[in-house]
């Protein structure tokens, strides 16, 4: 049997609330409910997810989903070893029998036959089938999936079915406030609140792009990148450069728009 301890967050993760996600969060997981996650890349939504893992002391298993999974990848498979065939359990089960939280991150990415696997676990049922084992696994008490995704990439072909949709209870994210990113960053990079202010109000001109030449905003999490070179010594405009402008496009004339902004609060 895992041990659910070696799934538990040893220390507390930086969080700061941006609504009442955090209560929101804990009714929900107060009933078991299944949880989704809506919003834009690197605004927190797996940070959170952790935060509230130590929060309410569950182990926390995360998986990060792509288009190569299998349902097998998730639930478990036979293996051959020097002493035959085993089975392996995949986190899915591992979550289920534990009692943890099951975390699948960006799940649009993985096939739509592949999730169709978590259905059972996300009504009354709340079973997970083997069938290549022949057992089904009744999930324990304190067993909660979470699910999360980008709606900004959403496609015909990127998206869940409505009938996996609707087993879910969703929460809306998106970037904090400019003063609260300003604290998050000056707090996560270690750089005074002046430099943390400048790189939001680089990402904010950065987002209002997005659509008119670049799919994506310039992330909190590529704004504490930037800050963490900074603090390491390394130039400003060199670290926006490397943090905030390659990352985000290939494109020359969205390059140059993007370092003007830098420029005009680095430069």
């Amino acid at each position: 049997m895992t041990d659910a301890s070696s799934y538990l967050i040893a220390e507390e993760p930086y969080y700061q609330p941006v609504n009442r996600e955090v209560e929101l969060y804990e009714a929900a997981y107060g009933v078991r409910m299944p949880v989704m996650l809506k919003g834009p890349t690197g605004c927190g939504k797996s940070r959170f997810v952790e935060y509230m893992a130590f929060r309410l002391s569950r182990p926390l298993i995360t998986v990060a989903c792509n288009e190569d999974m299998t349902a097998s990848d998730l639930v478990g498979r036979f293996l051959l070893d020097k002493d035959g065939t085993r089975w392996q359990d995949g986190p899915l089960t591992t979550a289920a029998r534990i009692g943890a939280i099951c975390y699948l991150d960006e799940i649009v990415e993985a096939r739509q036959d592949t999730t169709v696997v978590i259905h059972p676990l996300t009504d009354h049922r709340r079973t997970l089938p083997l069938d290549k084992k022949g057992e089904q696994i009744r999930a324990h008490p304190d067993f909660q999936l979470v699910i999360s995704y980008n709606p900004g990439y959403q496609s015909l072909m990127k998206d869940l079915k409505q009938s996996t949709k609707q087993r879910f209870a969703g929460l809306d994210f998106d970037y904090p406030n400019a003063e609260l990113e300003a604290q998050i960053v000056a707090t996560e990079a270690g750089v005074d609140r002046t430099v943390a202010e400048q790189l939001v109000q680089v990402a904010h001109r950065a987002r209002n792009l997005k659509g008119h030449g670049l799919d994506e905003g310039i992330s909190t999490r590529l704004l504490v990148y930037a800050g963490q070179l900074m603090a390491k010594g390394v130039e400003p405009i060199a670290a926006c450069s490397m943090s905030l402008v390659c990352p985000l496009t290939d494109d020359a004339d969205m390059r140059d728009t993007l370092d003007a902004a830098v420029n005009t609060f680095f430069g």
